[in-house]
């Protein structure tokens, strides 16, 4: 068989006729890398969409008898002896003498159980489908696997919900700037002259807005009287409105370049039309920089949402995210008493890194002339 085409053997064959998605696809599952940053991505995303099940409470649940709480890790084990459940310390309250604060301490002859599948506050999965049953939770009282803050509130918990919502706005923001980047870059690269000139002066004058007072002025315009869901779409909105002007210039320059190449007049001449040749032809010949473009786009818009959340100039509360949780930590006495509460600062930084290394491994596996290692 091998002989009858071209004495090329089963592996080659399938090589050379395989599609451009299934040779990206090959080449990817050989960067080890990325796939660790896949899977990581994956599970915060797991983490994010069912936030209310994996989360023992809701984000705005208090115990008051546990206040700036250090986090309660699972055991099977203590000077006590052995269990075949793992279990937490209770807590008990006492007084601080000096400042008559209430101060939580372990008690570590009293043991809380962990299950699994308990039943809890009631909320909806999704916003739609109305349930009860939670991952984990104990007998009696309450755990906290990350501790809790200044108001006795689960961090855990809040973490869950906090990562739903900056994935979710990386997600919707990138979203928005690559389509306006592909949009407006190619009709830019495509027709050229008058067009293509006025294109480039709005790119320039999107370019130079200063981000810092923009986001001042916008977080100052947005009405005290919005819900959460308001001010989220809006932060989304907005992300996405500033963040296209890069990817564009560059799908502009490569269309520039591509649009007098003999596939496209071909095209031209058989009678296709501009949006049919741009979407068919040439912005396919850009994918491999598409795609690295949207994975490396979302640590920007992730790390923009924290840092303006961060400086009180994004997300509100009652409404969660990494960087809220963050501006929570930023006191002295959470520095001095609950270093836990910078927990989300590490969710950011692995977030970060598997984005980064995912997209080293999609340009990798996406580049037209790389070469197959078998």
């Amino acid at each position: 068989m091998a002989e009858e085409r071209g004495g090329l053997g089963a592996e080659e064959l399938r090589y050379y006729t395989a599609s451009q998605w299934q040779l990206i696809w090959w080449r990817f599952r050989r960067h080890r890398g990325a796939l660790v940053g896949a899977w990581v991505l994956l599970v915060l995303a797991f983490m994010g969409a069912f936030a209310p099940f994996i989360a023992p409470y809701s984000g705005t649940a208090r115990d008051r008898d546990y206040v700036y709480g250090p986090p309660q890790i699972p055991r099977f084990w203590d000077e006590n002896g052995f269990s075949l459940r793992p279990f937490v310390y209770g807590v008990k309250t006492e007084r601080d003498p000096v400042t008559l604060r209430k101060i939580a301490r372990v008690d570590r002859d009293q043991r809380r159980y962990l299950r699994f599948f308990v039943e809890g506050e009631p909320y909806r999965l999704f916003g739609l489908i109305p349930m009860r049953v939670r991952l984990f939770g104990v007998e009696e009282g309450k755990i906290h696997l990350f501790g809790t803050d200044e108001l006795g509130r689960d961090l855990f918990s809040r973490l869950m919900f906090a990562t739903g919502t900056s994935l979710s706005i990386g997600v919707l923001g990138v979203l928005i700037a690559e389509f306006l980047a592909l949009v407006i870059g190619g009709i830019a690269g495509y027709f050229g002259g008058w067009i293509d000139y006025g294109i480039q002066r709005l790119t320039e004058v999107v370019r130079v807005v200063p981000v810092i007072p923009l986001y001042m002025g916008l977080a100052a315009a947005f009405p005290p009287e919005w819900s959460n869901v308001q001010v989220y779409f809006a932060m989304t909105l907005v992300l996405g409105l500033v963040g296209w002007p890069t990817l564009a210039r560059r799908v502009r320059s490569h269309l520039l370049a591509q649009r007098r190449e003999d596939y496209v007049l071909a095209a031209e001449l058989a009678g296709a039309r501009p949006a049919w040749v741009i979407r068919r032809h040439l912005l396919p010949s850009f994918t491999s920089y598409i795609i690295v473009d949207v994975v490396i786009s979302f640590p920007y818009m992730v790390l923009s949402e924290t840092a303006l959340s961060f400086i009180g100039l994004g997300l509100r509360p009652p409404t969660i995210s990494w960087g809220i949780l963050l501006q929570e930590a930023q006191n002295v006495r959470a520095i001095e008493q609950a270093p836990w509460l910078f927990i989300p600062a590490v969710f950011v930084i692995v977030a970060v890194l598997a984005f980064t290394v995912l997209g080293d491994g999609l340009r990798d596996a996406a580049d037209p002339y790389a070469v197959s290692r078998r």
